[in-house]
């Protein structure tokens, strides 16, 4: 990590709508490639991090007082999409990096903290989805020793595969 001063931590209560805000802000570089009625319903579902809540660890990156990232870990898969992950899983859902502090491996360093976190819960794996858009996100992935599992991918319109990736812990 080239930033010191970057804090780990899980969210507090007065910081859900500005990870809300920092969630749409890191995926609006998505919306040309999404019909505008699915987008819309992508970006809601995304920025509801209060519905999340019970169910998952909402984990934040804080620079200088500000959060510039964040990301979902549920350590039941259960509690996800359940149809899409095997017993046992751990699953990770919207990594996002503020687009002013991309490049500062805050994104690996969640990761790394997502995984800390499931390794001394003894969780066997972690599951994630991603796409080809999402290329730079992927490649982190791949390197960090993720690969693919199709048999949890899913297409939410024809033509679209959400790609399916795992982590043997």
């Amino acid at each position: 990590m080239t930033n010191e001063k970057l804090i780990i931590r899980n969210v507090l209560p007065r910081e859900l709508d500005e990870v809300s805000s920092l969630l749409r802000d890191s995926y609006q570089q998505y919306e040309n490639f999404i019909p505008p009625e699915r987008w819309e319903n992508y970006l809601k579902d995304i920025m509801d991090v209060r519905s999340r809540l019970d169910e998952s660890d909402l984990i934040v990156a804080e620079l200088e007082h500000r959060l510039v990232g964040c990301v979902t870990l549920y350590l039941d898969a259960e509690r996800s999409i359940p149809e899409a992950w095997p017993s046992g899983y751990a699953v990770i859902r919207l990594l996002a990096v503020n687009p002013q502090h991309r490049g500062q491996c805050i994104g690996h360093v969640l990761m790394d903290e997502c995984i800390r976190r499931c390794r001394r819960a003894k969780v066997k794996a972690i599951g994630l989805h991603t796409t080809e858009l999402m290329d730079i996100a992927r490649r982190m992935y791949e390197r960090m020793g993720f690969v693919r599992f199709p048999e949890s991918d899913f297409h939410p319109a024809p033509g679209v595969t959400v790609m399916a990736y795992q982590l043997q812990l």
